[in-house]
């Protein structure tokens, strides 16, 4: 059975099939195939997933992002960052990369992120004479910053998944998230000042950074308030959510006042498309996952690693390898629920913490969004930037070595790994 949903599921997906789709039709061509499978428990297993009360973040969580990057907080954030380190060697670069992790704390997507820095940070860039394609490299990789540090889409999609908690998820991706932020920071200086790239040379607006300044703070508060508000018990993650949207909607209106009826209609709409495939993509998992249980699959995996491979260290190279291999092909949700059931009795066997899984997982997956051939940001910034993805992945060599570096200690240093 297992090798059939794989052939059906790289068939649906040659034939380029959305993700969602294509694990549906593996699903049902595994089901039907077999007389062991009894039907109406697998439609009973897809719509029990959906049925999970931690879900209503995700709606809420989207509708934040939407409500937060809409209006001018994109402008405010880029402004105050090129003040304050546009001037440094590899600095236009850098303002993307800092401006992606301010995003990230009130977006959670780094396809969202791309498209609202990229649109912001690209036309700045070319008229510095900024190499484009190194534009498009920096921003392509911090973009995926999102999804590591709070609020975390894919760790909620996990955290339902393993049956752990969001708070110790988002708590634990803090720290990863920052180190890459600071490695890639240092690899746009290294570059900068090895190439000699220009820099921001205009006189600075004071009244304007300061401007600037005050509408980036709810930027800097909201994923601090997330986590205390998690950390410490105050509030659940559903209405950790449902508060983060009510102050992205007051924030809108009272700082920036620029929430109209009509973003607010496109924000809503926005948000729940989204919602919905990723919906979509959970019920369609679930009907794989169970597929996979039902057929023993990770049961067998576990059996033939205990058995043949006895370094806990390769066992842990062998997953990333597994995760790093799918991220590059699958949709992020999709490649987060597929995998859970898979990998997390094989961790278990290994000792190795549910927690750490889920980071690990997800800064495989955050690498795939920039590697070829499917990698979403690496196209999207590639576009914005007008150039060759080929060109673009030349340059996201430095890029590259400092994410490998932060994936190896979060899947070997669990100290990485707050608690």
């Amino acid at each position: 059975m297992t090798f059939l949903i794989l052939f059906v599921f790289l068939g649906a997906a040659t034939l380029a099939m959305p993700i969602a789709h294509a694990i549906l039709v593996a699903a049902m061509a595994a089901a039907v195939s077999s007389d062991r499978v009894p039907f109406d428990l697998l439609v009973q297993q897809m719509v029990a997933q959906v049925q999970s009360f931690p879900l209503i973040a995700i709606p809420f969580f989207m509708l934040t992002g939407s409500l937060m990057m809409g209006g001018k907080l994109g402008q405010a954030i880029v402004g105050t960052l090129t003040v304050m380190v546009g001037r440094w060697h590899g600095g236009p670069a850098q303002v993307s990369v800092l401006s992606s992790t301010l995003f990230g704390g009130v977006s959670g997507s780094a396809v969202a992120d791309a498209s609202a820095i990229g649109s912001l940070v690209m036309p700045w860039h070319r008229r510095l004479g900024y190499p484009m394609a190194f534009s498009a490299a920096s921003l392509a990789s911090a973009a995926t910053i999102d999804i590591i540090i709070p609020p975390s889409i894919p760790m909620i999609l996990y955290a339902m998944s393993a049956n752990e908690s969001i708070g110790a998820l988002f708590y634990a991706g803090i720290l990863p998230g920052l180190l890459l932020c600071a490695g890639f920071m240092v690899a746009c200086w290294y570059v900068g000042k090895r190439d000699n790239l220009p820099r921001e040379s205009a006189p600075t607006d004071r009244a304007e950074f300061r401007r600037n300044l005050v509408y980036s703070i709810p930027a800097i508060a909201l994923p601090i308030l997330i986590i205390v508000f998690l950390r410490f018990g105050i509030a659940t993650p559903t209405e950790v959510a449902v508060l983060s949207t009510l102050f992205a909607g007051l924030v809108s209106l009272v700082i920036y006042r620029d929430l109209s009826l009509r973003r607010l209609h496109h924000a809503v709409i926005e948000a729940g498309l989204a919602t919905g495939v990723v919906l979509m993509v959970i019920m369609a998992s679930a009907a794989i996952g169970w597929l996979l249980t039902f057929d023993q699959m990770p049961q067998h995996i576990v059996q033939w690693v205990q058995q043949n491979v006895s370094a806990k260290w390769i066992v842990i190279a062998l997953m990333n390898a597994m995760m790093l291999f799918l991220g590059m092909f699958i949709d992020l949700p999709a490649a987060v629920l597929l995998l859970t059931p898979v990998f997390l009795p094989l961790a278990q066997s290994i000792g190795m913490d549910t927690v750490q899984l889920g980071i690990m997982m997800v800064v495989n997956l955050a690498i795939g969004l920039y590697t070829p051939p499917v990698g979403t940001t690496l196209f999207i910034a590639s576009s914005l930037a007008k150039v060759k993805v080929g060109e673009t992945v030349r340059a996201m060599v430095p890029f590259y070595l400092v994410a490998f570096a932060v994936l190896l200690l979060v899947s070997y240093v669990p100290a990485v790994i707050l608690k």
